[in-house]
């Protein structure tokens, strides 16, 4: 079983309107597809987490191609999640991912990234249904396979890559209220905590961010 990490760049020229205010509208940072009701009906729910104004798209999406209707929440934090009714055989490049999602032999996992204009998004499955799906993308799509690996399951989980010391430094970090803003703790805090010199303990510290920035980065790519 594989496990591939996938970038899509869609032609602007032939995207719809409702993806390209997803993926690419200026008042938009990124969009995450959370979760999607397949039903055999003709119309799908779909809930987004939208990171920026999701107030224009929410206005205009219901007068687009295959848009039936979108409910927002209130804004949590910076962002806003979104509930949307969609017809994806209304459009090509909508149908193709349904088409894709819906293969046996592979599994998409969540949450799809909507940005630049671009989508990014993990598979898993036997290689012969991943490559049948790649092989069948809309003529729209340029899909670029960005990493190949064995699913390893709960192994790729970024907290899989630390040590139990580093582990064990953020989980005292986190109890002392070093990531609080403003901090509550020290170094010497954590330091006193882990029986260990305050720079053991920022070093720790340090190793232990710097391998979960690399695993976020490594998902979905550096956010520009």
């Amino acid at each position: 079983m594989k496990r591939l990490r996938i970038t899509a760049a869609v032609d602007g020229e032939r995207a719809p309107a409702f993806y390209t205010m997803l993926a690419d509208a200026p008042a938009i940072a990124e969009t995450h597809l959370l979760e999607w009701n397949t039903t055999g009906e003709s119309v799908e729910t779909v809930l987004f987490g939208v990171r920026g104004d999701a107030e224009p798209f929410a206005a205009a999406a219901p007068d687009l191609a295959g848009i039936e209707s979108v409910r927002l929440s209130a804004a949590d934090g910076r962002w806003t999640y979104a509930l949307v009714e969609v017809r994806p055989r209304a459009t090509a490049v909508f149908e193709g991912i349904r088409r894709a999602r819906a293969r046996s032999g592979l599994v998409v996992r969540k949450p799809i990234v909507y940005r630049d204009g671009d989508m990014r998004f993990r598979v898993v499955g036997d290689p012969d249904a991943l490559r049948a799906a790649l092989a069948a993308a809309p003529d729209a799509m340029d899909v670029t396979v960005e990493t190949v690996g064995a699913f390893r399951g709960a192994l790729d989980h970024p907290a899989s890559r630390l040590s139990d010391r580093q582990r064990e430094a953020l989980a005292v970090a986190h109890a002392l209220g070093y990531y609080e803003r403003p901090r509550e703790a020290t170094h010497a805090d954590v330091g006193a905590e882990l029986d260990c010199a305050p720079s053991t303990a920022g070093r720790h510290l340090r190793s232990a961010e710097a391998k979960l920035v690399d695993a976020a980065l490594d998902e979905f790519g550096p956010e520009v």
